[in-house]
Order: structure tokens, then sequence, then C-alpha cells
């Protein structure tokens, strides 16, 4: 990270389809080795997938899944006199939404099914009932801040 200044965020351009950045964002995140027609193939794919065993619009399910699965709180490690502790802080909104499209995505990956558009379709509508592996993970991270939550004075 530069000493001097932060470098501007960059935008991405919205996606063709939906018009939306944030699946720009997520299909950028998807894509492997540089193939971002098959990412953004895979996701058309899950939500149209979505839209057909769910009687909702596959947008609105990604949405909705997106907005269950972003943390409000996170531990960070902070060193205090030769100790560590797991100190709780409140998660920037581009960082919130960042590690729910990354957990979104691990843990599409580490289902079981036939191809990655079922698997994402099938995580995505989980996270949007509020279950899945990627809920647990969101609550599990809530868990170890509220655990911690002696350590918040510590906050810098």
């Amino acid at each position: 990270m530069p000493r001097r200044f932060r470098p501007a965020r960059r935008s991405v351009t919205p996606d063709p389809r939906y018009n939306s950045q944030v699946v720009t964002r997520f299909v950028n995140r998807l894509m492997k080795g540089g193939k971002k027609s098959t990412a953004q193939r895979v996701f058309y794919d899950a939500l149209d997938i979505i839209s057909a065993r769910s009687k909702r619009d596959g947008l609105e399910v990604f949405e909705e899944a997106l907005k269950n699965a972003t943390p409000q709180i996170e531990v960070k490690p902070r060193r205090v006199g030769g100790a560590t502790y797991q100190v709780p802080v409140e998660v920037r909104p581009s960082r919130a939404i960042a590690l729910a499209q990354r957990w979104l995505i691990t843990y599409s990956r580490k289902r079981s099914g036939k191809s990655m558009a079922i698997k994402l379709a099938g995580e995505l509508m989980d996270a949007a009932s509020n279950q899945g592996a990627t809920i647990r993970k969101r609550d599990e991270t809530h868990k170890m801040a509220e655990a911690n939550r002696a350590f918040a004075h510590y906050r810098w």
C-alpha cells in the first residue's frame, strides 16, 4: 500500500445484459484464467436456472443473496504489548460486498453438482433464503466479533 496517497478506485463498465456494475464485479471475481466470456455465461446460466426453479427474477435473487451474505463486522488482529488480540471492527461497504462475493463464489465451487452454473445457482438460492455455507461463514464471522467484543477498546 502506498504511503503518500491512495490510488483512485477504478470503475468497471456495467455488464451488457443487466447494466449493473455489481454483476460485472461478480463476474470478474468468478473469472479464471482471463476467460471472461466463460464466466459471464456461467453467471447468466445460473440466473436463468434460478428464474426457472423459483418463480422470481434471477437478478433479484442474486441481489438478495448478496445482501444476506454481506458481513457487518469482522475481527482484525492487533498486536498490543507482545500479545495479539482479535479486535472487532466494522467492515467498509466496499470490502463487505467484496467478502460476500468471494464467499459466494468459494462455497459455490465447493458444492457438489454437475456444472458451475448449477452450483452457483444453488448457492445463490440458499443465500437468498438465509441458509447455506456462505451464510454460515457470515454468522461465524459475526460470532467471532461478538466473542471478542471485550477487545473493542483496542480499535485504532
